[in-house]
């Protein structure tokens, strides 16, 4: 056997494997007394089949069967064994495959051809400049959260105007084809709907504009999904108008709010929502910070990857993808490929080590996390937690591991990145975060 690569440019190759005879014919024969042993064929003892009957009947199929699962094997041996770092899986040359004379031919030459990443550099030092935004939680935030928690906890009553606040009930009718009962949130309108609906009372008839008073994906949500986009005007017949009584800030409040907190006065209440908004604004500023440290870092090294390759490979291996498709969405692809590169390399490089028990206790955080999304709180799970991580973990033939393993790296990489470059902090407000 001969394995022969020729590189057609800095990260494209092409693979040449020649086999004789003496490569495979030992694995052929031995695969055809083995067939002779279990086949079961008619005027033949089972186990007693001749190996020419196996030969002349199964021998092509058996031929290709056992030269395939020698190219596999010795390509990939071939490629760990290499110091490229090939991307995605070889294109064979089917054309050469094809012409393939299988009955009559001892010799074959194969062709594969492969991608690979030119090698890069990549420093992360004190010479790495990064911003970290703080999201300030001052006054008028933590204000408007407990606004949303007393509407939240308040109750819902009849009213006689619509206002900018009001849910409004009634019959939409849009053409001849379209007319059903909707519920209106009129915040969610836009600033005309808005002021369409403001003061109106109910028995009234209302025309909405439904390129104008409506966003299109609101008008689609009322509309359940019918095509009503030949349609100018929508006509509202109100029914009910139903405004929110905000619940009272007191006792009551704090305790449907956070049940499992001891919390006495105002100042606690404000004091323990301003934690859990600067807790979810953490979240945020860690988002924010490691996706815009990914995007420097990609910028960064400057990786050559063999688009065209990848290309053909991603149309090749998915059945449902077109030219056009992977086109449109290649620079996702080429981004998520660069970042698991240049992960790879400071994992190894800075020798950063992701162990098992690391593993199971960021499987543990999430399934608690989903305990506590479905309202299901407490230490009364903590006893199985073990088990309840194993199990999710093992599941889907290894896949959930490998996830959960991939995150625990992924955020110890950002962590050293964060220990490592010159982080400039900056607090900014919610408004300006946002624009961010």
């Amino acid at each position: 056997m001969e394995i022969a690569l020729e590189k057609i440019n800095e990260t494209e190759a092409l693979i040449k494997i020649t086999l004789n005879q003496d490569d495979y014919q030992k694995s052929v024969d031995e695969k055809i007394k083995d067939y002779s042993k279990k086949a079961n064929i008619k005027g033949f003892r089972p186990g007693k089949v001749p190996t020419g009957v196996i030969k002349s009947m199964y021998g092509k199929s058996i031929l290709v069967d056992e030269i395939n699962a020698l190219l596999s094997s010795k390509l990939m041996e071939y490629l760990q064994e290499s110091e490229l770092q090939v991307l995605a899986e070889p294109i064979p040359n089917l054309e050469s495959m094809n012409a393939v004379d299988w009955d009559n031919q001892k010799d074959f030459d194969f062709e594969y051809k492969i991608g690979f990443a030119e090698e890069f550099k990549l420093n992360v030092d004190k010479k790495l400049k990064l911003d970290f935004y703080q999201i300030n939680v001052d006054d008028k935030v933590i204000d408007e959260t407990i606004e949303n928690v007393t509407n939240q906890f308040g109750e819902v009553k009849d009213s006689e105007k619509a206002d900018d606040k009001s849910t409004v009930i009634g019959s939409l009718k849009i053409g001849s084809d379209f007319d059903e009962q909707v519920t209106i949130e009129v915040a969610k309108l836009e600033k005309s709907g808005i002021k369409a609906l403001k003061g109106k009372t109910k028995e009234t008839e209302v025309k909405l504009k439904l390129d104008k008073d409506l966003s299109e994906e609101y008008l689609s949500q009322l509309s359940q999904g019918q095509d009503v986009s030949a349609e100018k005007e929508g006509l509202l017949t109100i029914n009910q108008i139903q405004n929110v009584e905000p619940a009272k800030v007191d006792e009551e409040l704090f305790k449907k709010a956070f049940p499992t907190d001891e919390i006495e006065n105002e100042e606690k209440f404000r004091e323990k929502v301003k934690e859990i908004i600067s807790s979810n604004y953490e979240r945020e500023s860690d988002f924010f910070f490691n996706q815009k440290t990914r995007e420097k870092l990609i910028a960064k090294a400057k990786i050559n990857l063999p688009d065209q390759f990848l290309k053909d490979w991603l149309v090749r291996t998915n059945k449902d993808a077109t030219v056009e498709g992977i086109e449109g969405e290649y620079s996702m692809y080429a981004d998520e490929l660069k970042w698991s590169l240049i992960r790879s390399k400071l994992v190894k490089e800075k020798e950063i080590k992701t162990e098992n028990e690391e593993v199971k206790e960021e499987a543990k955080n999430m399934i608690r996390m989903q305990f506590a999304q479905s309202g299901m709180v407490g230490d009364q799970f903590e006893s199985s937690m073990d088990q309840f991580a194993d199990n999710y973990l093992q599941g889907e033939n290894g896949e959930n591991y490998r996830k959960v393993y991939n995150q625990v790296e992924t955020q110890k990489v950002y962590n050293f990145i964060k220990e490592t470059a010159s982080i400039t902090e900056k607090t900014v407000g919610l408004e300006e975060f946002r624009k961010l």
